[in-house]
């Protein structure tokens, strides 16, 4: 099946827990991660500190995420691996034709995500109008910016060369 669009990389993990201060202990204090920036939404009920693997424009996210009120939905905690996000090179066209495929996606639209890129999420759980879904896992899908698109790009075409 031929798609109008790419998925290039992971662009994000996030991880949540009842107290980000313990995932902070394994993912900062021990692995050694960098804290570039915090989150906190309300209406998402989500503190969140976003960490850094990586560098450059093969940087991954890691989200550590706690509930703002652990009795209110989205209970960001709830699943530990929260989500999975992944970069795509052409957004707007990849939900059109993932939402023609039966695609669900939980609701929101396309909107600005808590690191600046445009996002939308795929939704966990099918229905009968949009039979396909993460299956039980949420995924987002990021807007990859020009400077990502391009180095994944290279890497690949020197893969098919046999450089890397």
């Amino acid at each position: 099946m031929q798609r109008p669009f790419q998925v290039l990389g992971i662009q994000q993990i996030a991880i949540g827990g009842p107290d980000k201060k313990r995932l902070q202990n394994l993912w900062v204090n021990m692995l050694g991660l960098q804290v570039t920036g915090t989150f906190q939404s309300e209406k998402e009920n989500v503190d969140e500190d976003i960490c850094a693997i990586g560098s450059g424009p093969f940087k991954v996210e890691v989200d550590l995420m706690q509930p703002m009120d652990p009795e209110k939905k989205p209970a960001v905690h709830a699943t530990p691996l929260n989500h999975v996000g992944l970069w795509i090179d052409d957004l707007p066209t990849a939900v059109d034709w993932l939402t023609q495929h039966g695609v669900r996606f939980a609701p929101g639209g396309i909107r600005k995500g808590a690191a600046g890129f445009d996002i939308c999420f795929l939704h966990p759980k099918s229905n009968d109008e949009f039979p396909i879904s993460g299956e039980g896992v949420l995924i987002e899908l990021v807007q990859a910016p020009p400077e990502v698109v391009k180095a994944f790009s290279q890497m690949a075409t020197r893969v098919e060369k046999g450089l890397l």
